[in-house]
């Protein structure tokens, strides 16, 4: 039977046959090798100030890459909905300060563009998994892509979209399980983180996959131990919301509730590091 794609499929790459995962190259930093890698930083760019702090706290806390959104997908029109332009440009600051490659959401194929000039990878929200005009201009486009599933995505689906990204000759491509919708409700509930998925991921494709525990869990707290849990599940990373060390989590214009302290974080790595140098 066809499975909808064939250039992501393990069974069709001959070089990777073996078991091997693809290492993506994103700045000096290797996606898909055996050192977790943990992508961390502020939900959203709200401000110069707000960003460059984070910034530099997540790389105190040991972090390989900078994560942060300029273009904000909300459920509500009401909500904020990102600096646009302005915020590419702090994360490109925060970058030249810190050393820390930067990823950042794309939501539209004609802004591809725009926001590949600051980022050094570029990201597809779970909202846009199947925006097919979205995924084919990113993969003209030539970066590394950050492909999250969508809320109720298949392993097919999920697949058959990065598929679309490869086809334009892209493959360096990163697959993040950030939760699923499910019929389960509650204060803990948010999404479904769905670890079931990434070992028969990892036998379906070479590309590597990180675990997006911050948007699963919706809560602060919940965070270090689905986070945890990714990593011993055999994700080769994590994206992490943070907020800062002192924010009051009401005032964040963007998921304050999930974003977890730059001490946190710390500990978090460092428990991470321990574990995976000793495996």
């Amino acid at each position: 039977m066809d499975k909808g794609y064939r250039l992501v499929a393990r069974e069709f790459q001959e070089a990777y046959r073996d078991g091997r995962t693809r290492t993506v190259k994103v700045g000096d930093v290797e996606i898909g090798g055996g050192r977790p890698v943990i992508i961390a930083g502020p939900c959203a760019v709200e401000s110069r100030e707000q960003t460059l702090e984070i910034a530099e706290a997540v790389k105190e806390a040991g972090a390989d890459m900078l994560r942060g959104g300029a273009f904000k997908p909300r459920t509500s029109p009401y909500s904020f909905q990102g600096l646009g332009e302005k915020g590419l440009e702090i994360l490109a600051e925060a970058r030249e300060r810190t050393g820390l490659p930067v990823v950042s959401e794309v939501l539209d194929p004609r802004l591809v563009g725009l926001v590949g000039q600051y980022v050094d990878m570029l990201q597809i929200g779970s909202r846009s998994m199947q925006n097919f005009p979205l995924l084919v201009e990113v993969g003209r486009y030539g970066k590394p892509v950050l492909l999250k599933r969508g809320m109720a995505a298949t392993l097919r689906e999920w697949l058959c979209a990065a598929e679309y990204i490869a086809k334009e000759g892209n493959l360096d491509i990163i697959l993040c399980e950030r939760g699923v919708r499910t019929s389960v409700s509650g204060l803990y509930d948010r999404f479904t983180l769905d670890l079931d998925v990434i070992a028969p991921l990892k036998k379906e494709t070479f590309l590597p996959v990180l675990v997006d525990p911050s948007h699963s869990t919706g809560r602060a707290e919940m965070v270090p131990f689905a986070a945890k849990a990714g990593i011993g599940a055999g994700a080769h990373g994590l994206l992490i919301e943070v907020i800062g060390e002192r924010t009051d989590p009401r005032t964040v214009l963007s998921d304050g509730k999930q974003g977890i302290r730059p001490s946190v974080l710390r500990e978090l790595i460092r428990e991470i590091r321990v574990s995976s140098e000793g495996c």
